[in-house]
């Protein structure tokens, strides 16, 4: 007992750095974030739609095959008219998944449930070798 009223202080540093340390891995596992291999069984077992949120000069360069683009400032104003099913997964992508990450936010605003980010974005999908066109 002597100990933890003389080194009150230690302590409460090595337990607040231990949880900024904990939280990146707690906030990761409820972001709703998936690998380039979940996103591609997500779009052939439940037909997932595929939203780039992107700038438009951006998609052009490159993007996930059947990709719809919707930049992400412009997200809440055109989403409903180009995904109308919000009971469908909903994977959203950009360069890094940074971007992304906000567009789930938005998403899940706007009623679509399982709306997700593809972890790494598009720089992933590609070290994945998977599919990508240009428009």
């Amino acid at each position: 007992m002597k100990f933890i009223v003389d080194n009150w202080m230690l302590i409460l540093i090595a337990l607040s750095s231990g949880s900024m340390l904990a939280w990146p891995l707690l906030r990761g596992a409820t972001s709703g974030s998936l690998t380039a291999q979940g996103a591609v069984q997500l779009i052939n077992r439940e037909r997932a739609v595929v939203v780039d949120v992107r700038e438009p000069e951006e998609f052009a360069a490159g993007h996930m095959t059947g990709a719809k683009n919707v930049p992400l400032n412009q997200l809440e104003e055109k989403l409903a008219a180009a995904v109308k099913n919000k009971t469908v997964p909903l994977l959203l992508v950009c360069a890094t998944g940074a971007r992304a990450q906000r567009a789930v936010a938005i998403a899940k605003k706007l009623g679509y449930e399982q709306a997700q980010a593809v972890a790494g974005g598009l720089k992933s999908w590609k070290e994945a070798n998977l599919p990508v066109e240009k428009a």
